[in-house]
């Protein structure tokens, strides 16, 4: 049975035209669903692109969305105005919710950006009042104005653009693993900076410390002018008994320095219970000799104390045949390398401390002091200790794994680690107690000949009296109570007060000596009031008191 089918008003359609209209209707469904699809698509992939959480690509996934964006348009200048405003609203929706989800992230992050923050806000606020602006009501209107869409379009795209910018200027702020990567950079820059400014900071602290600085320049000179201008004030006199009197407390001090020699020797005296029973050894060069001679004859020691003072020359048995130190320094090996002709450390002067016994024949025990020290307490005391035997009464400075021996020589040398304990604890030169009969009968100079001549080449330890000290001293010194050596005031700026109070002596060890301008200024003061300010030469000198 046939049936007809018939259309609308005055006409008919028969199967074929209804066959043809069905498959362009759906031809067209399909078309926009794909193109939804796609723009779905592109535009979840550059959110999810641009999200922080999600990859720290974002300005070319932008690239990559900006292209897509654009291809986009192209494509639906074709399209029905309806599918081109559908697209425009997505856009602009898609991105305030990614600029409300920066704005939240920023807040989540409490960083100092409330610029930024109030940016992302104005422009969310900015999507909003753009999609529902009275002249752009287009959801429900049956015709849309192209004139309007396109003005509605460029405004859209105006403020995409600007979003995309904000987003990329502020990604770095809120990316986490740049963030850190930046962070590890800066602290990398800053070691650098920090090794070549310690390394600066140490040359110009070394050179300082071995330079002459004026004011003692000025003194030993006007100490020798003097001496010449009024020679017959400065003839040789005959030495005082006690300077051999055993029964006397008697010091050892060696030093090129007539300001530090005249501060230690003062600051003894003034502290001392019974000052006319001190007596001083002071050792210095043939340079300085007249200028200290000079300096104790125009400024006699307070109380009685007696004062003795030669050159190392004025000891015939110091000589290159007899002392390691002075042979090494005559060798090629030594001539050829100038970091070991340091005379901080190979001089003779600093090794005079390992021939006490031979300088001084008569005497039983022997305070040696640095030049660098000052003395705040009596120190008799030190004499009445009972050293067990022992050479060297002297305080301990290892703590934890610091300062054992270790540090000081060198244990990969089967000698060293043959003979000696690597934890074994170091202690300090500067004020030692030594039995000079003891040290006979160990032979201890005879035990520092033969190592210093073992380390001719520097294998065994590099500079210093020190590392030889602890070998010559090693099982025949007794620890002291700390409250009688304090040191570090030369390069340690945190010592505690009440300790540098409670010290018999305090050490200034370190390149920032006390009659240095670098000297550390809260320790300074502990050292200039035993300078003689009413001598004139220190006046003249500018010795800054």
């Amino acid at each position: 049975m046939a049936v007809a089918v018939r259309g609308g008003r005055g006409g008919g359609l028969g199967s074929g035209g209804v066959n043809a209209g069905l498959r362009s209707f759906f031809s067209y469904r399909i078309f926009l669903s794909a193109m939804f699809t796609l723009l779905f698509v592109a535009t979840l992939s550059a959110i999810l692109t641009t999200h922080p959480s999600a990859s720290s690509q974002l300005p070319s996934s932008f690239h990559s969305g900006d292209a897509y964006m654009h291809r986009t348009f192209l494509a639906i200048k074709s399209d029905p105005l309806k599918t081109r405003l559908d697209l425009i609203y997505k856009q602009a929706t898609d991105h305030m919710t990614l600029v409300n989800a920066y704005a939240a992230y920023a807040r989540k992050l409490k960083l100092d950006i409330s610029k930024q923050l109030k940016m992302f806000d104005d422009l969310a606020k900015n999507f909003s009042d753009l999609t529902t602006k009275p002249g752009y009501s287009f959801p429900g209107q049956d015709a849309v104005d192209e004139e309007v869409l396109r003005q509605f379009e460029k405004e859209v795209k105006e403020k995409v653009k600007v979003a995309r910018s904000m987003i990329v200027e502020s990604k770095e702020s809120y990316d986490n693993q740049i963030k850190i990567q930046k962070l590890k950079d800066t602290i990398f820059a800053v070691n650098e900076q920090l090794g070549k400014a310690k390394k600066n900071g140490g040359i110009a602290s070394s050179i300082s410390a071995k330079s002459i600085p004026k004011s003692l320049h000025c003194l030993a000179m006007r100490l020798v002018e003097e001496r010449i201008a009024h020679p017959e004030n400065y003839t040789e006199q005959e030495p005082s008994p006690a300077i051999e009197d055993p029964s006397l407390y008697h010091y050892a001090l060696f030093s090129d320095n007539v300001i530090a020699v005249s501060v230690v020797v003062r600051s003894v005296v003034m502290n001392a219970e019974e000052p006319w029973k001190h007596v001083f050894h002071v050792v210095t060069d043939r340079m300085n000799l007249a200028a200290m001679k000079v300096w104790f004859r125009m400024r006699p020691v307070e109380g009685g104390a007696h004062v003795e003072i030669k050159a190392v020359e004025d000891f015939p048995f110091l000589n290159s045949s007899y002392v390691p130190v002075l042979k090494q320094l005559e060798s090629s090996y030594m001539q050829s390398n100038v970091k070991f002709r340091n005379p901080k450390y190979m001089s003779m002067l600093n090794h005079l401390r390992f021939y006490l016994p031979e300088l001084y024949p008569k005497l039983h025990k022997v305070l040696f002091l640095d030049d660098d020290v000052v003395v705040q307490k009596d120190l008799t005391g030190l004499w009445k200790i009972d050293l067990d035997g022992r050479v060297n009464g002297a305080v301990e400075t290892c703590f934890g794994s610091f300062h054992r021996y270790s540090h000081y020589l060198n244990f990969s040398h089967p000698l060293i680690r043959e003979n000696f304990n690597s934890k074994a604890c170091a202690w300090a030169f500067g004020m030692n107690i030594f039995d000079l009969d003891a040290w006979r009968r160990e032979k201890c100079t005879d035990t520092y000949h033969h190592w210093q001549n073992l380390n001719e080449n520097h294998s065994l330890w590099k500079l210093g009296t020190l590392p030889p000290g602890l070998i010559t001293f090693y099982s025949k010194t007794k620890s002291l109570d700390k409250s009688w050596h304090v040191l570090g005031l030369g390069y340690n700026p945190g010592i505690s007060l009440d300790e540098i109070r409670n010290a018999a002596v305090i050490h200034y060890n370190g390149n920032m000596k006390p009659w240095l301008d670098i000297a550390m200024n809260q320790y300074k003061h502990l050292w200039t009031k035993y300078i003689d300010g009413d001598m004139e030469f220190v006046q003249m000198c500018n010795f800054g008191l």
